[in-house]
């Protein structure tokens, strides 16, 4: 699934320091070793996300399974700043609320819904979990191109690295009539998705939102939570569902998403944005999908094809273009040097 640039860091962080390619405050460097854990952390929890969705909604409704998600993690992680700030951790004006709200439902409901949408139904119509993610890396060329389109001016090669990513996009969804095509209206619902996420993206650093990015997580997975269970209900995937048919593999595959996908991985990312160089922690948008293709290869037996390979290897290399000519400002969790989380 998958950051904006928060208007504060977060209220309890470390010293910090100005940071002398950027002049931004950064904070004070921390051990090369528990960067790494984090970065590695990262790496392959929020890869990982994308089979977990697969295993998930084998089983299970698709957007209410999401709903769930998110709604659990949102719910834990507001109880652990209440427990540790305070009465006062979750307040915010309504405009913060509001702004809060709307990029949740973008990103969430928009962004990580049409994922899970798209990789639930029967082989053939499902797209496999790399498949996705490949698909979702598009999203820092997704943020250029509406930066372009709102006046901004981006840099030759930030430009080229769009064009050679979305070139990776075609060759991957082009349809070669085999068994193990992509199927393109699965892909287009991802690419929707991502558009989605972007757009979420796009707004969260415009727009006023809650200073702490964790608290901003609260209510945007609140937010996400709500509009993905409205959705559920208005598609019919609540009527006549039992829990009791669920698979235990489908219920842990959910709390593993719950768990580290919405809560380690999202913590140690944040924690990530003030102790090491934001080039060195977007090469998550481009690691994830690496991670994920390979899960599902190993778990789930989805085909890695010349054609996913090659399509893959261009929108990588399109997506390490994108972010190594690009000095964005801090992102925050969940979206890619856009990112959401996925």
């Amino acid at each position: 699934m998958r950051p904006r640039s928060p208007s504060a860091p977060a209220p309890a962080g470390p010293p910090t320091r100005t940071d002398p390619a950027t002049g931004a405050g950064r904070a004070a460097a921390a051990t090369p070793a528990l960067v790494w854990t984090a970065l590695l952390l990262v790496y392959v929890l929020w890869g990982s996300t994308y089979l977990g969705i697969k295993i998930a909604v084998e089983s299970m409704p698709p957007l209410g399974s999401a709903a769930l998600r998110f709604a659990a993690a949102g719910l834990v992680l507001s109880v652990v700043l209440r427990l540790r700030r305070g009465p006062g951790a979750l307040r915010v004006d309504r405009r913060q609320l509001g702004s809060a709200a709307l990029v949740g439902v973008l990103l969430l409901a928009g962004g990580n819904g049409l994922v899970v949408l798209a990789e639930s139904g029967p082989p053939g119509v499902a797209v496999p979990s790399g498949i996705a993610a490949l698909l979702v890396a598009t999203v820092p060329l997704l943020v250029v191109l509406l930066r372009t389109v709102t006046g901004d001016r981006p840099r030759f090669w930030t430009l080229a690295g769009v064009t050679l990513g979305f070139v990776g996009l075609v060759l991957l969804v082009l349809p070669t009539g085999g068994a193990d095509a992509v199927p393109l209206a699965g892909a287009l619902t991802v690419v929707a998705g991502a558009a989605s996420w972007s757009v979420g993206s796009f707004l969260s650093g415009r727009i006023r939102m809650p200073a702490d990015p964790f608290v901003a997580t609260v209510y945007e997975m609140f937010a996400g939570a709500v509009a993905l269970a409205v959705l559920a209900m208005g598609r019919g995937e609540l009527a006549g569902f039992d829990p009791g048919e669920v698979t235990a593999r489908s219920w842990l595959a959910l709390a593993y998403l719950m768990v580290a996908g919405s809560l380690v991985a999202f913590t140690a990312y944040v924690w990530l944005l003030h102790h090491a160089p934001i080039s060195l922690v977007s090469t998550y948008a481009y690691v994830n999908p690496a991670v994920a293709v390979l899960l599902g290869a190993l778990f789930v037996a989805e085909p890695v094809t010349v054609q996913v390979l090659l399509g893959g290897a261009v929108i990588v290399a399109g997506v390490a273009l994108v972010v190594s000519t690009e000095r964005p400002r801090r992102p925050v969790p969940g979206t890619a040097p856009e990112p959401s989380r996925r």
